[in-house]
This record gives structure tokens, C-alpha cells and sequence, in this order.
């Protein structure tokens, strides 16, 4: 797993620096981004992780069909996660990437099986149209991640004009008990409110059925 985890920084710290010098160079407006959202609760792929409203803010470095950057969920009751990740997007619908969840509070560089603080995942998507398609996959055990490895996880979306409907099934750290199941259902709208001519705030709503663990959620997010 050390080696994964090398890797992983490797590569992340080589497309930092690559597509950082590339910036410098162009005369265009920065490809760095920043923003944040704040969302009632943080419900992942069915399951819901921490308690009440989560703030979630990502730094991004964008360039042609590649993203680097990080991402973060907080609340008030202590629940953390930083998500260090890069992706490539290509013309034609495909992406390929990978995520580090890392949970602070533990050591970020431990890496073992029984108490490792990050579970690194490798992802792929399709989008056609209105139809998305997504699979990921987790490399490696940890049990400060509750991560067992091998992990996997699977979603069909499709995007019609005033609503979304998504399903997704998965197993291992998705589950109660590890087997593979249907764990998250849903439909999802978004609309804009208009602040002033210049401005606006994005609003999304989901509501969510997790069958497996035979829980509803409706959730409601505010992007800045």
C-alpha cells in the first residue's frame, strides 16, 4: 500500500506542477477555481455521513480534459473528510481518475490495513446525452476509512429537462453488511436564484431512497 499511496502523490504532485508551469505561460484568465457548497446533510452514494448541514468547499485546477484538485466535507459535530483527486475528461464521453479519501484526525501517512486513514479509489465514467454512466473501485484495505478494499460501486443516471433520476448499487463500505445491494435511488432537480443581474446562487434538491439500509433522505444544497 505504500507503494499505492507513492503513486498516487506522485502522479497528483507531477499534474500540480506540469499543469501549473503550463498556466504561467498562458496568457489567459486563471485556471484555478475555488468555491464551496453548503448542503442539509451529506448523503453519499445512499449513505449518510456526519450530522445536520455540511459545508463542503473544492480548489481546482482545470486545463483542457484535466482536473486536479480537492474537495472537503465538514459540520458542526466534528465529521471531516479531504479528498485530494484528479481526472481526465475526453472529448467523446469517456473520464478516467482516481480519489484519495482521507479522513482527518488520523495520521495521513499511515497507510496500513487495520488503521490506514485513506482508501484510494479508482473511477470511470460515460456520458451520452442525457445518460451517465459510473464505476469505482477501492484498492486498498483501511480500517481508519472503514474501507475493506475491493470495493465497489455503480451508478446509472439520466438527466431529463427538469429533473435527474439516478440509481446506484455497490458493496463493501456501502453496505451493512458488505454484500452487494441497491443503496441508492433517487431524483434530483436543481433551479438558480437570481440575486441580481450578475449574479445568481444554484440550488439543488435531492430526495433519496436507500433500500438497503431501508432509509429516505430528502436533501437540499446551496452552491457558492
Amino acid at each position: 500500500m505504500k507503494r499505492q499511496w507513492l503513486l498516487f502523490t506522485g502522479v497528483l504532485a507531477g499534474l500540480l506542477i506540469s499543469t501549473g508551469l503550463k498556466a504561467q505561460d498562458e496568457e489567459s484568465p486563471s485556471k484555478f477555481s475555488a468555491g464551496a457548497d453548503l448542503y442539509s446533510n451529506y448523503i453519499w452514494r445512499g449513505s449518510k455521513l456526519g450530522t445536520g448541514p455540511a459545508v463542503q468547499p473544492t480548489v481546482k485546477f482545470v486545463t483542457g480534459g484535466l482536473t486536479v484538485g480537492v474537495w472537503g466535507s465538514f459540520d458542526a459535530h466534528g465529521y471531516a473528510e479531504v479528498d485530494p483527486y484528479f481526472s481526465y475528461a475526453f472529448k467523446f464521453g469517456l473520464s478516467l481518475g482516481m480519489t484519495d479519501y482521507y479522513y482527518p484526525g488520523q495520521e495521513f501517512f499511515d497507510v496500513s490495513d487495520s488503521t490506514g486513514s485513506q482508501a484510494f479509489e479508482i473511477n470511470a465514467g460515460y456520458t451520452i446525452k442525457g445518460l451517465s454512466l459510473g464505476a469505482n473501485y477501492i484498492l486498498n484495505e483501511a480500517g481508519g476509512a472503514a474501507s475493506v478494499g475491493g470495493d465497489m460501486y455503480f451508478q446509472a443516471a439520466y438527466a431529463f429537462k427538469h429533473f435527474n433520476l439516478f440509481m446506484g448499487a455497490g458493496d463493501g463500505w456501502h453496505t451493512s453488511d458488505g454484500d452487494f445491494a441497491l443503496c441508492n435511488v433517487g431524483i434530483g432537480t436543481s433551479k438558480e436564484i437570481k440575486i441580481t443581474d450578475t449574479f445568481s446562487i444554484p440550488v439543488t434538491g435531492q430526495v433519496i431512497l436507500n433500500p438497503e439500509k431501508e432509509q429516505l433522505y430528502v436533501v437540499v444544497g446551496f452552491s457558492f
